[in-house]
């Protein structure tokens, strides 16, 4: 089931869209890397924990082999951790399609160097966030459309999904309160208005309706030792042969 578009901007897309995107290795898709290890991914807006939870993953998946791989987004390779420099700078100002382009450069260099590899040699990737999040940020909050973020993502993931994604779910309230009692300053997105994180959120819960195989809705008020052992659960079960 696809995720319905948002409203547009009048902005064509560019690259056009295509079914078959022509970027190399990732057209044969993860369905047809075998042996591959599964993909896992971890969503949510800011100030859900999403952060915390990876940090206990990595202490509860440590020693296994094959091995887990952690990741981020933007960033993850020497390229992409300059991106995300750029992309989160609180004194810089970039039009949403700029935006949206960033994000999607970071992620090609991320799944070309290190997401596909790992995959096709088996180990298990846990991506603290990965596509979903372009469609809720720049799809929804800053209402590119959906069907236009993804097709210009196509080119950045080809046939990358994850086998699992974990959607941190947080009040409103509780993340105010999170980012109050924060000492870390914001960054660019985190500073941008109530009303860009009302679409995000829309965004995040229009996917996890859409995609109920994929996306597990967890509660990010419980505590982070119960969710990381939850996840974990998953994770192993998704190892199994």
């Amino acid at each position: 089931m696809s995720v319905p578009s948002t409203a547009t901007s009048s902005r064509p897309t560019s690259p056009p869209r295509s079914a078959t995107p022509s970027r190399g290795p990732q057209l044969k898709g993860l369905a047809e890397l075998t042996p591959r290890g599964p993909f896992v991914t971890v969503e949510g807006l800011d100030f859900s924990g999403k952060s915390t939870l990876v940090s206990l993953l990595k202490d509860a998946l440590a020693g296994l082999d094959p091995p887990v791989y952690f990741t981020r987004e933007p960033g993850g390779t020497g390229v992409a951790e300059h991106v995300r420099a750029l992309l989160l700078d609180p004194e810089l100002e970039m039009g949403p399609w700029t935006e949206a382009y960033l994000y999607a450069a970071a992620r090609a260099e991320l799944v070309d160097r290190e997401i596909l590899p790992r995959l096709e040699g088996g180990e298990t990737v846990v991506c603290e966030r990965f596509l979903d999040s372009s469609l809720a940020y720049q799809g929804y909050g800053r209402s590119l459309g959906v069907s236009e973020v993804r097709d210009l993502n196509s080119w950045a993931v080809g046939m990358v999904v994850p086998d699992r994604t974990f959607y941190l779910r947080l009040s409103p309230e509780e993340r105010a309160r999170r980012a109050l009692e924060s000492d870390a300053p914001l960054d660019r997105i985190e500073r941008v208005g109530d009303e860009f994180m009302r679409r995000v959120e829309v965004g995040f819960e229009e996917i996890s309706r859409a995609e109920p195989e994929r996306v597990r809705v967890l509660d990010a008020s419980l505590p982070p030792g119960e969710l990381a052992q939850a996840v974990r659960r998953e994770i192993m079960g998704l190892r199994a042969p």
